[in-house]
């Protein structure tokens, strides 16, 4: 807020008003390369005899500059921004003209990103995300684009009115840099069969529209011809070696690109800040009073090769997609690593201890109800539909199937049982000094560190079948990350003194004290309903 001027003094003049810089209507322009190319190579196989139709594409590229060249300069004359002493003001529109500003206080974390293009002229990105994204639909502050010295010193404009009060705790601001050892850690994620997958997808579709029917090109043909006439117990287990191969080279290219020249560090005493990219660079910074948490994530293939990955818990990074993309501030590394990371995350700064929080942390397991519960659904699910569907197959069709069928069976199960105890053993949940640790998962085991002072509810959630096992599932809402984080299938007597005690002052209304001083659930709250 600005004070009131003292008699007999002039008030303080109002910052000036800020423009983009020019060179973005050259960035909007890009999208004519591809039509551009496209005429370029017609005109060179043609030996520049061009068709009517050819000049009618000309046409439209000439139109579409006009167009994209005017807006883009209206856009870049009428799009303004400053810093008032209190608020971020970003001024646009023509016809319907546009104020907003945001207080600075709820600027919660500034990233910058420049894709190749922009990189190419020496611009970024800067999106300001506030107390709003947090809430489906809310929108970020978005300036595209300015210089990158611009930028950097905009973000240090806007991050050092945050007024935090925490210190890093340590001299060393660095908390990790790449290594080009990680990169075998590339291809035990996703990647690896789904992104080939993804891609095949999304080619076919391409073809599909275009109207290409693909299963009728040749060597599409004739691979299935082949790969039908020859014996499966051979040429399948190549064809996976295969897509492993090439989804494994994919992921290596993708790991690259994504985090070349990664860096985490604190740039000072209450901002974290994530820089990573080769062709499309980001850098992602968050503010220390706005950070809940963190994610020690270890999917299976990672975890079966020693990895895992950190996502930070923090405010203000968008929808739920956005927050996927943004809140990762590791990538696939050494579970070491990825545990002095989550540590320098949650901990004041740098240099925490990672035995603290995630290594091996004395969480209270979940009862033996879960376990069965975990076993019943796998079979449910996995190993009846596929058994069933065989053994159908081989009584209208040939009796080989029935022989599958109990195969698959007789290999399902006890695959089913494996990950059920596994996902059983995950389990857990614990107090422990400012923070609430919960766990759970087996295709990607999450090991969550809340603060207990972000907790803003509680639900407790069940189903008749759950209660007559005595489970109950809790979640913890926050106003970061995921927005809410579950410990699933919890005893029920254990769920409602773990709430209590994680987030005091929330459940008092429904407890009801013991002579032995522990808190339990009053039988019916104020609303008549259990809690």
């Amino acid at each position: 807020m600005t004070g009131t001027p003292l008699p007999g003094t002039a008030p303080a003049p109002a910052p000036e008003w800020r423009s983009l810089d020019p060179r973005t209507v050259a960035v909007h322009l890009s999208w004519m390369a591809a039509p551009l190319g496209s005429l370029g190579l017609t005109a060179l196989a043609t030996h520049g005899r061009l068709d009517a139709r050819a000049w009618i594409t000309l046409g439209c590229i000439a139109a579409g500059f006009a167009v994209v060249t005017t807006g883009g300069l209206l856009r870049w004359w009428r799009t303004r921004y400053r810093i008032t002493a209190d608020a971020f003001e970003l001024r646009t529109g023509l016809f319907t003209r546009r104020l907003r500003a945001v207080p600075l206080h709820r600027i919660r974390n500034v990233d910058l990103t420049a894709h190749p293009v922009q990189r190419l002229f020496g611009l970024t990105v800067l999106r300001a995300g506030t107390t709003a994204d947090s809430a489906a639909g809310g929108s970020a502050l978005t300036l595209e684009a300015l210089t990158r010295p611009a930028a950097e010193r905009l973000r240090a404009e806007l991050l050092a009115r945050a007024g935090s009060t925490d210190t890093a705790g340590e001299s060393d601001p660095v908390l990790s840099t790449v290594d080009r050892r990680w990169l075998r850690y590339a291809p035990l994620t996703f990647w690896i069969f789904g992104g080939v997958f993804a891609v095949l997808g999304t080619v076919w579709r391409v073809l599909s529209d275009a109207g290409v029917e693909p299963w009728r090109i040749g060597v599409v043909r004739d691979s299935f011809q082949e790969f039908g006439r020859s014996a499966l117990w051979l040429t399948a287990p190549l064809a996976l070696l295969g897509i492993a191969a090439v989804g494994s080279v994919g992921a290596v290219v993708l790991y690259t690109e994504n985090w070349w020249k990664y860096r985490l560090e604190w740039t000072d005493a209450s901002t974290l800040r994530v820089r990573r990219g080769l062709l499309t660079t980001r850098s992602v910074s968050f503010e220390r009073s706005r950070l809940r948490g963190a994610v020690l994530r270890e999917p299976l293939l990672l975890r079966l090769g020693g990895g895992a990955t950190v996502r930070a818990v923090a405010g203000g990074l968008g929808s739920r997609e956005e927050n996927c993309k943004r809140s990762q501030v590791l990538p696939p590394a050494p579970r070491a690593e990825a545990l002095r990371v989550a540590a320098g995350v949650t901990a004041a700064g740098p240099g925490g201890d990672p035995t603290a929080l995630f290594d091996r942390p004395a969480l209270r397991p979940h009862p033996a109800a879960a376990r069965r519960r975990r076993v019943s659904r796998g079979l449910l699910w996995a190993v009846l539909p596929g058994t069933a569907v065989l053994a159908v197959l081989g009584a209208l069709l040939t009796p080989v199937l029935l022989y599958c069928g109990l195969g698959y069976a007789l290999l399902a199960t006890p695959l089913v049982l494996v990950l059920a105890r596994d996902a059983h053993r995950s389990l857990g949940h614990a107090v422990t000094g400012r923070h609430l640790l919960i766990r759970s998962g087996t295709f990607s085991r999450d090991t969550v560190a809340l603060e207990r002072d972000a907790v803003l509810a509680w639900s407790f959630t069940d189903n008749p079948l759950s209660r007559r096992a005595g489970l109950t599932t809790v979640t913890a809402a926050v106003a970061a990350g995921q927005e809410g984080y579950r410990a699933p299938d919890m005893a029920a007597g254990d769920a409602v003194p773990f709430a209590a005690a994680a987030a005091k002052g929330i459940l008092d209304e429904f407890l009801v004290t013991g002579a032995d001083g522990t808190a339990t659930a009053d039988p019916v709250s104020p609303s008549g309903r259990r809690p």
